[in-house]
């Protein structure tokens, strides 16, 4: 009990120490978030409009998903060397299967008899997309943001073992800091996490069409804007499942 006791000490009499930790750890976090988005959002957003590249959406999230953030960061040492470019890496490879797959699942999904009637109504196939997919698709798609999100803050404490800077420095440096050091640290990432997952969750709601929160009231479901994607089944989301 002391040791926690210790830990909020050491907050109080570090906070400076802490802030531009976390600094360092928001500006590694979004860099590879931002990387990751570029990369798999267009992909995933166009495989789901065309309906197609199921197998290639799912097993390269998978893959993505099985391999450890630390073994890339080892590998990664004997060709990008130490630093902040090698743990970035590391982290778009977690970051992107979820935002990937949620892309995809979310416009492919997208309910076939809407888009039929958008495009009786002599909508081009890129307005189909703008006007009709990409809205009522935009809860799954920013709920992969979100879970990619927090995933990214919570990992980017190993940046510490590549020279990649952040929280992670007190993490790994008791001999500097303390038990009581490490302790902070650690639950100093922890509110970081849930705080970033509370601020993409209201991005979240906000990019979430009213109807589509209506019908979800109306029919009782849970809203679209809670939780991250469904659990997956032969790459399907279970119906009625949520993930928190």
């Amino acid at each position: 009990m002391n040791d926690f006791v210790n830990a909020f000490k050491f907050m109080g009499n570090n906070l400076d120490l802490l802030l531009n930790k976390t600094v360092e750890h928001l500006e590694l976090s979004g860099a590879a978030i931002g990387v990751a988005l570029a990369i798999a959002l267009p992909i995933g957003l166009w495989l789901g409009h065309r309906h197609r590249g199921s197998f290639v959406a799912i097993n390269a999230a998978n893959v993505g998903r099985a391999l450890p953030s630390l073994a890339i960061i080892a590998i990664g040492l004997g060709i990008l060397g130490i630093g902040f470019i090698n743990v970035m890496f590391a982290l778009v490879v977690l970051a992107v299967p979820p935002i990937l797959t949620n892309a995809y699942l979310g416009v492919d999904q997208v309910d076939r008899d809407t888009v039929s009637a958008a495009e009786g109504m002599g909508m081009r196939p890129s307005q189909v997309f703008t006007r009709v997919e990409l809205p009522i698709s935009l809860p799954l798609v920013f709920a992969g943001i979100r879970t990619s999100a927090v995933y990214v803050v919570a990992t980017a404490t190993l940046a510490a073992i590549a020279g990649g800077g952040g929280l992670g420095d007190i993490i790994v440096n008791q001999a500097s800091y303390k038990l009581a050091g490490v302790i902070a640290a650690a639950i100093w990432v922890a509110v970081l996490a849930l705080l970033v997952d509370a601020a993409f969750g209201l991005l979240q709601r906000a990019v979430t069409p009213r109807g589509l929160r209506r019908a979800a009231a109306m029919s009782g479901a849970p809203p679209p804007d809670e939780g991250a994607a469904a659990p997956l089944v032969a790459g399907r989301p279970v119906p009625g499942a949520e993930v928190n």
